[in-house]
């Protein structure tokens, strides 16, 4: 028997309609398709670099359980023996560590104090400044020192604090000072690696700010003038709020790393006289788990030290979503 059209209609009106979810995820697999269609070669370019991302970070992560183990090369990381928290354990004990981690906290905190303003200041002089040339010649010579070598500043700084060959060393002497070895002081050891950093990195992070204030809606600046606002009130009231953003993201990266501090440049400045601030988790992690085979003691100082990187990246992420309304996620 052939339904007549007004029941076929009801009958059709009153079919329950699809999940919410369901329909949700049709819609991103029916977007995302299209996407693949039209910009497929983009994609392929992105897969190389994710697939080494895979390949370089995130399998190696699997190793981590050395810190769990007595580990042995001939064994294998999977066939060593455990022992649970047990190098957790030592590592705690030894009174080598308190020192440790106050140096690389002491050490990353400085540099990131004393590094993390330059570079705004230095982006807010430049965008002031209307003379192309001179904006231009201070952004190359403060932009090159970023891309020498940490091995050729390392050099470059012993050689100008030398006590006998240096400019400093010479210096000095030629005051009536005598001969001052800079780099044999353990309290200017900080100094010396933060104002080296400062000098190689200052420029390189100021174009970040300089492409923030770039993006920056021009009927601000007229409004302020019209205003009346002064150079320093315009950068108070429109540039400083432009670069809040992605300062805040520079910042929270900066703190997620703070103990994840470079190990090249701290393990070249240091010698036997300065080794009482120096000494930091990852010059340690290179002389036990490498130089004295010590794999599962140095896997555990890395893993406790990305926890605490880990934990200080959430925490900062957090009370600057609450703060300023910016964060990662």
């Amino acid at each position: 028997m052939k339904l007549s059209a007004e029941q076929a209609l009801s009958e059709e009106v009153s079919k329950p309609s699809p999940p919410a979810a369901t329909a949700r995820r049709s819609t991103v697999r029916t977007r995302f398709t299209r996407s693949l269609r039209r910009y497929w070669q983009l994609y392929l370019l992105l897969l190389i670099p994710v697939i080494w991302f895979i390949v370089f970070r995130y399998v190696p992560m699997a190793n981590a359980i050395i810190a769990f183990k007595n580990y042995n090369p001939i064994d294998g990381v999977w066939g060593s023996p455990w022992v649970g928290f047990d190098n957790f354990a030592n590592l705690f004990r030894n009174p080598v560590f308190p020192r440790l981690v106050g140096n690389t906290f002491i050490l990353a905190a400085y540099t990131l104090i004393a590094s993390f303003p330059l570079p705004i200041i230095l982006a807010l002089a430049l965008n002031e400044v209307r003379l192309r040339f001179f904006t231009r010649t201070v952004q190359l010579v403060t932009y090159a020192p970023y891309f020498i070598s940490t091995v050729v500043v390392v050099s470059m700084t012993i050689l100008l604090l030398s006590p006998r060959v240096g400019l400093l060393g010479r210096t000095l002497s030629f005051f009536g000072a005598g001969q001052v070895d800079l780099l044999a002081d353990a309290d200017f050891f900080r100094h010396i690696y933060v104002a080296t950093d400062i000098w190689t990195t200052t420029g390189y992070s100021a174009v970040i700010y300089l492409a923030a204030l770039a993006s920056v809606d021009t009927s601000l600046y007229e409004a302020a003038k019209i205003d009346g606002a002064s150079r320093l009130q315009k950068i108070w009231n429109v540039d400083i709020p432009a670069l809040l953003p992605t300062a805040s993201i520079i910042l929270i990266l900066g703190v997620g790393n703070i103990m994840a501090i470079g190990f090249e440049k701290a393990f070249l400045l240091q010698n036997a006289l300065n080794l009482s601030t120096s000494e930091i988790i990852p010059t340690y992690v290179y002389k036990t788990g490498i130089l004295n085979a010590n794999f599962s003691l140095g896997a555990t100082i890395g893993l406790f030290n990305a926890v605490i990187s880990l934990v200080l990246l959430l925490v900062v992420n957090t009370v600057s979503k609450r703060v300023t309304g910016n964060g990662l996620w």
